[in-house]
């Protein structure tokens, strides 16, 4: 069966009406239009749904059975074709799935869940953590939204900037490059050093650059997590440079001193992403809007 949704329409407004002249005022339509709709819902109800009593029109049994059902269905297709523009955050029910940099979810996840909680009690957040290979789970579907330091190139996935920080180095209260002044390059690079990658690579940015000045370091090991990397520097001489804003706590709890980074390096960006299936998703604009605030980031002098 081959279904009009304008009858759906036109049967509401004569049940509501009692009348083709009241129905066809209702949607706007011509009278004789209204009447060829109601001929239509009878032949596809096989009911007369309205007969002539009189001057008037009564509905059949049938009819008066079928009311709020009618009306109930119109509602939800309504809902379905023109979602609301409203956004009733205190009856909002979800979950959101969001794969965050394990630093970024230290530093502002619990930002984040206090400001979702004190807007929209029913809403809960799933931190899951990234993985050693790109995969396609924002395309997918099953990650609502994504923050690390990787600006994505697909362009059905929308990034945005959220902030940046530059790269200091952290080593153990006593390491003999915290007794002196500045670190030099050449310094930075005879120190041994733990790197962090989730893909295990000994190879980096600040590698390319202390190549262009003729140095080279040696990585002895790389952590996946920053807060691993931090514990190996915690208990050795081990260098490990690191984010400046997203670690400065851990650093702090863990006892490290922070010293500059003696190369010309840009700052690292932060990214927010996510598909663009949700640039209109009233919900995921709210979490977005949220998640922004969290993670923006200022370098500290």
């Amino acid at each position: 069966m081959q279904l009009d949704l304008n009858l759906l329409a036109a049967l509401d407004a004569l049940l509501e009406e009692g009348s083709v002249t009241g129905a066809a005022a209702r949607l706007h339509v011509t009278a004789p239009a209204m009447s060829r709709s109601l001929g239509r819902i009878r032949r596809t109800t096989g009911d007369q749904i309205l007969v002539r009593t009189g001057r008037t029109m009564t509905p059949t049994p049938y009819a008066i059975a079928v009311r709020e059902q009618v009306h109930e269905l119109l509602h939800q297709v309504q809902g379905v074709l023109a979602p609301s523009r409203e956004l009733d955050l205190a009856m909002l029910e979800r979950t959101f799935t969001l794969r965050w940099h394990d630093s970024l979810v230290a530093l502002s996840g619990p930002a984040l869940l206090a400001a979702v909680r004190a807007e929209a009690p029913g809403v809960r957040l799933r931190f899951v953590a990234e993985s050693s290979l790109d995969t396609p789970e924002l395309r997918r579907g099953e990650v609502d939204l994504e923050a690390n330091a990787n600006s994505p190139s697909a362009p059905d996935i929308r990034a945005e900037s959220v902030g940046a920080t530059r790269l200091v180095i952290a080593v153990r209260k006593g390491h003999p490059l915290a007794r002196g002044g500045a670190v030099t390059a050449a310094q930075y690079a005879a120190a041994e050093h733990v790197t962090v990658s989730r893909r295990g690579n000994l190879h980096n940015a600040i590698d390319d650059a202390l190549g262009t000045l003729g140095l080279t370091r040696r990585v002895v090991a790389t952590a996946p997590t920053e807060a691993a990397a931090l514990e190996f520097a915690r208990g050795s001489d081990l260098l490990v440079s690191v984010p400046e804003a997203t670690t400065r706590s851990a650093v702090a709890d863990l006892g490290l001193v922070v010293l500059p980074l003696p190369l010309e390096l840009p700052s690292a960006s932060v990214y927010l992403s996510w598909h663009q299936r949700y640039d209109t998703d009233h919900a995921h604009t709210w979490l977005r809007g949220l998640a922004r605030t969290a993670l923006t980031m200022r370098e500290a002098p």
